[in-house]
């Protein structure tokens, strides 16, 4: 599906903030994009998005961006034993039934979620964080890959919601 957005990919150590980071500039969202490792070693990252937490701004983060906004937010992460790997990873919608086939790969989940954040998705074989959602700013994320397809049902619908909240 096409939507109507500009979209810019900045460095993970990238401060759109700062003019002297190489210039800053509008920007009516942020999307904190997937990626390997520890989110914890991601301290500009987290800045970052600790920026754009504190000046309202929507932020939508993807897996490791699931996991770098909840540090952003002063929520804990912590190393999962196996992670969770593959296509088949069942994330519940939290307050419904439904429940989703996910892509995942990671290592490192959310632990602590912190004040203002519910918890949005939870992984239906292990009961650990798919997702938070702030209860009255548009900031979400989820832990799985939204932007793939493994199940008949997909949660490409999250970009739309999200893009509604802008």
């Amino acid at each position: 599906m096409q939507r109507d957005v500009t979209i810019r990919t900045i460095p993970w150590d990238h401060d759109p903030f700062d003019p002297s980071s190489g210039g800053s500039f509008d920007f009516d969202a942020l999307i904190v994009s997937n990626g390997p490792g520890d989110p914890k070693f991601a301290t500009k990252t987290i800045e970052t998005v600790r920026k754009a937490l504190e000046q309202r701004i929507p932020t939508f983060g993807v897996c490791l961006g699931h996991q770098i906004l909840c540090l952003a937010a002063g929520g804990d992460t912590y190393k999962l034993k196996y992670g969770h790997r593959g296509q088949n990873q069942p994330a519940i919608l939290t307050g419904t039934n439904k429940c989703y086939l996910t892509t995942q790969n990671h290592g490192f989940a959310v632990g602590k979620i912190q004040k203002g954040f519910k918890q949005w998705f939870t992984n239906a074989n292990d009961q650990t964080n798919e997702g938070i959602i702030h209860a009255k700013y548009p900031f979400m994320s989820v832990q799985f890959h939204p932007e793939v397809t493994p199940g008949p049902m997909d949660t490409e619908w999250l970009f739309d919601y999200f893009l509604e909240k802008i």
